[in-house]
């Protein structure tokens, strides 16, 4: 069954809306992991807009699940990983003029360059994820990085109106899964997963855990985080029960 990892950083936004104290991100994963969340994900950007150094450190002294760390896969950003020791560290694109991070690291692009980034982390003990597309060409370049994980980016499913667009981007992110997994990756997915889209991707064999952060913040403004947490996780353990056979090679 996957686990659910819940972003918190739009806790974080609504705090700098207003650059003031509340709410904190740090209390808000308190009681997601009171209401059953198994890890807790939090992207530092290069610009702070919304998590803080200071999150961050606290999250790390204080958690009880896991902690993953979203970042770029800059100079900066490794020193900072090698100081706080997430549990595992999650490499994302990241601009400037984005809303939120859009589409999946071009792996191929930088295989050199990652395969160093990774190195340095998972030399430290801090296992990397790479957040790419389900395209074959991008997992297999993944495995090329030795990077223990991908984590599947899940928008052009979330975001497909028709049913066969749907089907056919679900269908990706099944094979992609399969592919990740004969190259000896281990498989994560996360982006635009919402109440009424999660289950079918909890229900991919092989899947291992989901980070959805938008969601579950929105449903936690109308019936309490603890409750919006709770109803995401009664999602994923029941799509356990009805798992996507393995896509055929």
């Amino acid at each position: 069954m996957p686990t659910l990892g819940v972003n918190i950083d739009h806790v974080a936004t609504l705090r700098q809306a207003r650059r003031t104290v509340e709410p904190d991100p740090v209390a808000a994963a308190t009681l997601v992991e009171l209401a059953g969340a198994d890890g807790i994900t939090v992207h530092l950007r290069e610009d702070r807009r919304h998590i803080q150094d200071r999150d961050v450190h606290l999250l790390r002294q204080t958690l009880r699940t896991h902690l993953n760390l979203e970042m770029a896969a800059t100079d900066d950003m490794v020193a900072i990983a090698l100081a706080v020791k997430p549990d595992y560290v999650t490499l994302v694109p990241e601009r400037r003029e984005e809303v939120t991070t859009e589409g999946g690291l071009d792996v191929l692009a930088q295989v050199d360059r990652l395969q160093g980034v990774v190195a340095t982390l998972q030399g430290a003990d801090i296992p990397v994820s790479l957040f790419i597309d389900p395209s074959p060409l991008q997992i297999e370049a993944a495995a090329r990085t030795q990077a223990a994980y991908i984590e599947l980016h899940t928008g052009a499913y979330a975001e497909a109106r028709r049913p066969d667009d749907r089907d056919r981007q679900l269908q990706a992110l099944i094979q992609g899964t399969s592919l990740a997994q004969g190259l000896g990756l281990r498989v994560n997915a996360g982006h635009g997963l919402t109440y009424w889209n999660t289950h079918a991707v909890a229900s991919i064999a092989g899947m291992e855990e989901l980070n959805i952060g938008h969601s579950i913040i929105s449903r936690a403004v109308l019936v309490g985080l603890e409750r919006a947490v709770m109803d995401m996780k009664q999602i994923i353990t029941q799509a356990s029960c009805q798992q996507q056979p393995q896509a055929s090679a």
